[in-house]
């Protein structure tokens, strides 16, 4: 199989590119990044997905498509930013592979289309996105289904998924365990709140299992992605916590609030994207994200790898060489950009 992943050259991506090389199937990248030296793939297409030219050179030939290119970074983003890439790329995408002849699309959606709906979150509740991000993703899934409605055997599966970890992702749970390993970490109160989470590993085979039974399902086929059960964000940072025999301190939550009050005024006084303040204390410690995959695992997939497990590997690939990388932070220009296609 040849498969076109947009977005490859990320942290997602990656892992999908050293998965379908052990498949032995081909891989072509479409990222405005270049992938790493080491990172397997047959082709590389520069190129923005919200450029015609560039989707069509990437789709050209392939099977099918995953669609993890997105702008997703909840700071400095706009919100014509935000729908030009998630929405407006999708609508890019369907006309190459229609024009292509391209039936097969499988699209990283985000548990954030939920907003403010209430629980329990399955795939049957009604979307009430809050944020620019979850509004936009979910008026990418809606071209999708468009799409899908003009017949022809098109088919598209959607994933939505929670906040992703595993080894080389540099983001909240990377964050999470180097400040436990620096002794910067506290905890604010019970941290009884849950926090779903997604394991990398997990949710990829969960996407290629269902992707594989894509002809048993409806033509547009949406499924959350979420470990289970579910771990509160005391029992998160203790088995990370745990897995690198380190300790931390824990404070009333009161007593957190006000030392973040400072830099509640510094982000004011500056916009700049500060990583202590009061709305991250709360996000942390009190504020519930709780959401289901019954759906998934209803279809007979089960993950081979619990949560604990989870974090406990990328826990180890930190301590392996991880401590000592970083991640350089790339969000998609507010015009298109375009490469020559010489």
């Amino acid at each position: 199989m040849k498969i076109c992943i947009t977005g490859g050259s990320g942290f997602i991506g990656s892992w999908f590119c050293h998965e379908y090389r052990k498949r032995g199937d081909e891989v072509v990248i479409l990222d405005l990044i270049e992938p790493a030296a080491d990172l397997p793939h047959d082709r590389f297409v520069h190129g923005d997905v919200r450029d015609i030219e560039a989707v069509r050179e990437a789709v050209a030939g392939c099977d099918a498509v995953l669609h993890l290119a997105a702008a997703h970074h909840d700071f400095g983003i706009t919100e014509s930013t935000f729908f030009a890439v998630n929405k407006d790329g999708a609508s890019v995408l369907c006309q190459a592979m229609d024009e292509l002849g391209v039936r097969r699309v499988c699209f990283y959606s985000t548990v954030a289309v939920y907003g403010s709906a209430a629980p329990p979150l399955t795939e049957e509740t009604h979307p009430e996105p809050e944020s620019h991000y979850g509004r936009s993703k979910l008026a990418g899934e809606k071209v999708f289904e468009a799409w899908t409605l003009q017949g022809d055997d098109r088919r598209a599966l959607v994933i939505r998924p929670t906040v992703t970890f595993g080894p080389y992702n540099f983001a909240n749970m990377y964050s999470l365990i180097r400040q436990i390993d620096r002794k910067q970490f506290f905890q604010a109160g019970k941290a009884s709140n849950i926090k779903s989470l997604s394991y990398i590993e997990n949710i990829m085979a969960a996407t290629l299992w269902l992707w594989e039974r894509a002809g048993d399902d409806d033509p547009f086929a949406v499924y959350n992605w979420v470990e289970k059960p579910d771990m509160d964000s005391a029992e998160i940072s203790r088995t990370v916590a745990d897995a690198m025999d380190a300790k931390y301190l824990r404070i009333p939550l009161w007593m957190a609030l006000a030392m973040a009050k400072p830099f509640d005024l510094m982000i004011a006084l500056t916009g700049k994207n500060i990583p202590v303040s009061s709305a991250r204390v709360r996000k942390l410690f009190v504020d519930q994200t709780k959401f289901e995959a019954d759906k998934a695992r209803h279809r007979g997939f089960t993950p081979d790898i619990s949560l604990a497990q989870g974090l406990q590997r990328m826990v180890a690939w930190y301590l392996e060489g991880g401590r000592d990388q970083s991640a350089q932070w790339h969000q998609p220009p507010a015009e298109i950009v375009r490469y020559s296609r010489d």
